[in-house]
């Protein structure tokens, strides 16, 4: 077999959607054209932007850095990163050490900050206690609001998460299922508000597949922390997709038609649906908020805490 491209016989990949064939350089040139297509498209980045990172230490997050670290030696955007510390032990001391290597040898601006120091308890401690919610609904609630707040503080203008494909098409089929058309209306490449204090949100992994993102890491070299967090596979969003995994097998467009349709109803969803996005601010806190307290502080009560 020879690369599709250049007709290198040193190949590594044959991508599923398209059926090509690719040695190593033209596969890093073609996820890094991808996620440089989805910017342009999709509006992502200005002139001018301080770009905040979400920078776990983990694949998509490098890759995520690493990708927009081009747009940054262009001078077209500035960047910095924020590491979350969860306090899940014997997993999350490594993505942050791998973090804080990858901002050092960028020359980038980087923070790490903790729910222990934000909010008295971590993670761990939270799935301790007999009656929880799950791990991914605190994780993902406090994360964010973490982010939002480190955004702020650092200047930030846009937050770039490393969301891929794989994560896009779990959260539309978890909302379809949950019957959460509400929420799948703040789904997409970009989420924007009218609210003064939200940072809009970007994924510029979003049309990339995870696996392909593994491999891409690999070709480049680039460190990262490649254990899965040990409360995945325990949560809602893993059992998704575990299913969508397994119809991929048979169906390796799957994804990609999933993503598709979503985008030809989203704009329907969301003339139907009055959005929720945050315009008030939560009374103990002052975060953004549609309600007295925010999702995180109303948790926060809820673990009395």
């Amino acid at each position: 077999m020879k690369c599709s491209k250049c007709g290198s016989p040193k190949v590594i990949y044959k991508q599923e959607q398209s059926g090509q064939i690719l040695c190593k350089e033209c596969f890093i040139e073609s996820i890094e054209s991808k996620v440089i297509k989805t910017v342009r498209k999709e509006k992502l980045l200005d002139r001018g932007d301080k770009v905040l990172v979400a920078l776990s230490g983990g694949k998509d997050s490098v890759t995520t850095l690493e990708i927009l670290n081009s747009f940054r030696e262009m001078n077209v955007i500035d960047l910095c990163a924020v590491t979350v510390d969860e306090g899940i032990a014997n997993y999350r001391q490594d993505g942050v050490d791998i973090a804080k290597r990858h901002a050092e040898r960028r020359g980038i601006e980087h923070r790490v900050v903790s729910l222990k120091e934000d909010y008295g308890i971590t993670l761990d401690e939270i799935m301790q206690r007999p009656k929880h919610r799950g791990s991914c609904t605190y994780c993902g609630v406090f994360r964010r609001t973490i982010i939002n707040k480190a955004a702020r503080e650092m200047g930030a203008t846009k937050i770039a998460t490393g969301h891929n494909l794989d994560d896009e098409v779990q959260a539309i089929m978890m909302n379809y299922l949950e019957g959460n058309t509400n929420n799948l209306t703040k789904l997409g490449a970009k989420t924007e508000s009218d609210a003064e204090e939200f940072t809009v949100k970007i994924k510029p992994l979003r049309e990339i597949p995870e696996r392909e993102i593994g491999i891409y890491v690999v070709a480049k070299e680039l460190e990262v922390h490649f254990d899965s967090c040990p409360y995945a596979m325990q949560s809602f969003r893993g059992e998704v997709s575990e299913l969508i995994n397994q119809l991929n097998e048979k169906h390796p467009t799957i994804k990609y038609s999933t993503l598709r349709g979503y985008e030809k109803i989203k704009a329907a969803i969301k003339d139907e649906m009055q959005n929720d996005y945050a315009h008030g601010r939560c009374s103990r806190c002052g975060e953004p908020s549609s309600n007295e307290l925010c999702k995180a502080c109303s948790f926060l009560e809820e673990l009395g805490v």
